[in-house]
């Protein structure tokens, strides 16, 4: 597999099915489209793994150890039609 196809924007247009197949098969890892010499976009293959927080089951990931996120800021009761705390 090689590693950059570098392209310019022009060739991309023109070619632009095939070098997605190229990308889909991993025949290249990424494509640097270029316009003048210029880098102007970059193309990668979409990870084919999952991020290890997806699907996480409930209970088994803490997000702030220690720390309830669900309880109340204030220990006062909020009037939010008044905009005022009752006390």
């Amino acid at each position: 597999m090689s590693d950059v196809l570098e392209v310019s924007a022009t060739a991309f247009k023109a070619r632009c099915l095939a070098i997605f197949k190229d990308l889909e098969a991993r025949r290249v890892t990424r494509v640097l489209v270029t316009r003048r010499g210029r880098a102007v976009a970059e193309l990668i293959p979409p990870r084919t793994e999952l991020p290890t927080l997806w699907g996480a089951h409930r209970g088994s990931v803490e997000i702030a150890p220690g720390i309830d996120l669900t309880a109340p800021v204030v220990d006062e009761a909020l009037d939010a039609a008044a905009g005022v705390l009752h006390r």
